[in-house]
């Protein structure tokens, strides 16, 4: 495995010292309507016991596959009485659909936190896809639940994936207005770099069962998505610079390889 170091969040900067098309997908909440089956408010037991029984179906359907998974394996995994499941969803197929878009939210949610401090589009999408790495390591499911949608609940996938890159255009056409990203068509932009996000996470994360992208395939991803931006290649690397880091070197030896640098340098003539 290539030798990898974390990710840093940058600091929140002010809202006026952001740029247009910086930001990502706006904040995403629960719609109070998925209670009313049980006549209960967002912050009521009923709404508690319904998250359990997603997280648990999100748990099973990972774990055993939509057809090997039952009623039965996700009550017993919610910890709760299997006619309780009926008095929320109608079926399996039903509950399937609800951890469809559940981690759709979620996973919109964790990618717009992480882009909130961007102060342009560039950031944005660096920040925005380490949410999004970080996410996918944390709920694995996020691949394997969604790939099983297009067998089981086609119209579901389609949604998912509609939703993520609806979410992407608008900061995309604004960052476009703004000369921050070259102009062209943002839908078409949205839906490639989804595809980039979603190929790395499968290729390095998923198949490999790591932790994280390792760093020299971030960061190339990233030089990659600024040349799609139109923008400069001078900040895309995680250190700001132009000239990618050497790959296989483990994180703390390249911080004390860099501080031995800046120490031997000549001092700079005055």
């Amino acid at each position: 495995m290539c030798a990898q170091r974390p990710f840093t969040d940058v600091s929140v900067a002010n809202d006026f010292s952001v740029r247009p098309g910086a930001t990502g997908p706006p904040d995403l909440f629960l719609d109070e309507s998925t209670t009313k089956r049980v006549g209960q408010s967002s912050k009521g037991k009923g709404a508690r016991t319904r998250r359990k029984l997603v997280a648990a179906a999100e748990e099973v359907f990972n774990t055993y596959g939509y057809y090997d998974a039952s009623i039965v394996k996700i009550t017993e995994a919610a910890g709760v009485a299997q006619g309780t499941f009926y008095v929320y969803f109608r079926s399996k197929k039903e509950i399937f659909d609800e951890v469809v878009a559940d981690l759709n939210r979620r996973v919109r949610h964790a990618m717009s936190e992480a882009a909130r401090g961007a102060t342009t589009r560039l950031e944005a999408e660096r920040l925005g896809f380490a949410g999004f790495f970080r996410f996918t390591t944390e709920h694995p499911a996020l691949y394997r639940v969604i790939r099983q949608a297009e067998f089981v609940s086609p119209g579901a996938l389609r949604n998912h994936y509609e939703k993520v890159a609806e979410g992407y255009v608008a900061p995309l056409r604004e960052a476009m207005a703004a000369g921050d990203v070259t102009p062209g068509d943002p839908m078409i932009l949205a839906w490639l770099l989804m595809a980039i996000g979603e190929s790395v996470g499968l290729r390095w994360i998923i198949w490999d069962e790591a932790k994280a992208v390792p760093t020299e395939v971030f960061d190339e991803m990233m030089v990659i998505i600024a040349r799609m931006l139109g923008g400069t290649t001078s900040t895309a690397y995680g250190d700001g610079t132009s000239d990618p880091p050497s790959p296989h070197v483990d994180g703390e030896v390249q911080r004390s390889y860099d501080s031995a640098t800046e120490e031997a340098a000549p001092p700079a003539e005055g």
